[in-house]
């Protein structure tokens, strides 16, 4: 079977495991503030706060600005749930934001007013908008952070398609999870993701107090340096609730060696990418499929196709699985869950609908060999024929 993904472990990987195992200490040791140092240099924020998923990340990043039962949350439509999820944790009102159907990034028109319409509902209270960088192409964060500054927003990027990705204007290049067009970023260590820790996720910030709330609501809200009883070390308090979102050395240790290779592991992903590119071009499958825009920047976490003719979406993907391909759905819109279905209508939601109805991820993983590429693209074309 060809999966869709997969994680890439290198022997040193395993090497530098083994090493925090044979060490005296395999969690709360030294080896996840020296990954929190990597993230900071590589993703070019200043603050980083490792913690247990990339669901974990978003809950700490939200509860760190403030969010709660007078906040609202916008997300896009088509993401994964725990975007919208660490809102409602906080008790936060949800509102979800169309998308456009290429490429599935938000839509700043729909976006605009979500946002207006968030102000009239509840003019206080800390509100906070969550672009998604979606398949590794980067959102709009500039105009997002306009749109922001406009009606009073704060922004969190779900950057956990695009570590190391970027996106380029007129002015400058723009760069996923560096915070410089938002409040906190988010990552994601999901195996399948550009750097495998097992699991687990970061917080990113640009502010040093939210990373240091962040930073003790990872660990159950205690503080330890208060000042007070110096002669007892064994001295803290508990100030606030917080949660056991800690990540173990062996993960991050895992992660320290996943880092390194990053840039190497984008440069792969685009490779693939390009090559599915040129063999879908070079055959007749590109009158019946729209290809993903290879744009300068693109992570490429997953390569998604649309088909024009939306009724071949489901049975390309039992064809391809019963062949041994593996392809996904990114994603049902939340709206379709029946946790959130309540006073949406699809219709409500044309750019969303078009690429969900269309959208399938082939196979997209640094370690895919071109055999295996060119059999994903025959086999494609083998149905459609």
């Amino acid at each position: 079977m060809i999966p869709y993904s997969k994680q890439s472990i290198h022997e040193e990987d395993i090497e530098s495991v083994v090493e925090v195992l044979k060490s005296p200490l395999i969690t709360q040791g030294p080896k996840v503030q020296e990954f929190e140092k990597k993230l900071t240099h590589t993703l070019g924020c200043k603050y980083a706060v490792a913690c247990s998923s990339g669901t974990s990340a978003l809950h700490l990043a939200y509860a760190a600005l403030g969010v709660d039962e007078n906040s609202v949350g916008i997300v896009p439509a088509v993401t994964f749930a725990a975007t919208a999820n660490a809102f409602r944790y906080l008790m936060a009102e949800v509102i979800f934001s169309d998308v456009d159907p290429e490429h599935g990034l938000v839509d700043l028109c729909d976006l605009e007013n979500k946002m207006r319409f968030a102000r009239k509902i509840k003019p206080q209270g800390v509100h906070v908008v969550s672009p998604v960088s979606l398949a590794g192409r980067v959102a709009y964060l500039k105009e997002v952070r306009d749109l922001a500054i406009r009606y009073d927003f704060l922004v969190v990027e779900d950057a956990s398609h695009s570590p190391g990705g970027y996106l380029s204007n007129n002015e400058s290049m723009i760069r996923s999870a560096s915070c410089e067009f938002s409040t906190a970023s988010t990552v994601s260590f999901h195996p399948v993701k550009h750097i495998c820790c097992g699991e687990g996720g970061a917080a990113l910030f640009d502010s040093e107090d939210h990373s240091l709330k962040a930073l003790q609501l990872r660990s159950h809200g205690i503080k330890r340096d208060t000042g007070h009883f110096k002669d007892r070390p064994w001295y803290y308090e508990q100030v606030e609730l917080g949660w056991n979102y800690r990540m173990t050395d062996m993960q991050a240790a895992l992660g320290i060696c996943q880092i390194s290779r990053l840039e190497k592991s984008i440069q792969l992903r685009t490779r693939v990418a390009k090559r599915y590119s040129k063999l879908f071009s070079d055959s007749s499958l590109s009158e019946q499929i729209l290809l993903p825009d290879v744009v300068s920047g693109h992570a490429w976490h997953l390569y998604v196709i649309r088909f024009r003719n939306a009724s071949l979406r489901d049975k390309a993907y039992h064809f391809l699985r019963n062949n041994g391909i593996i392809t996904q759905i990114h994603y049902i819109p939340l709206y379709r869950h029946p946790f959130h279905s309540a006073n949406h209508k699809h219709s409500d939601f044309p750019g969303a609908e078009d690429y969900f109805s269309r959208c399938l991820s082939l196979p997209m993983f640094p370690d895919i060999t071109d055999q295996e590429q060119n059999l994903v693209v025959k086999t494609l074309e083998e149905f459609l024929k």
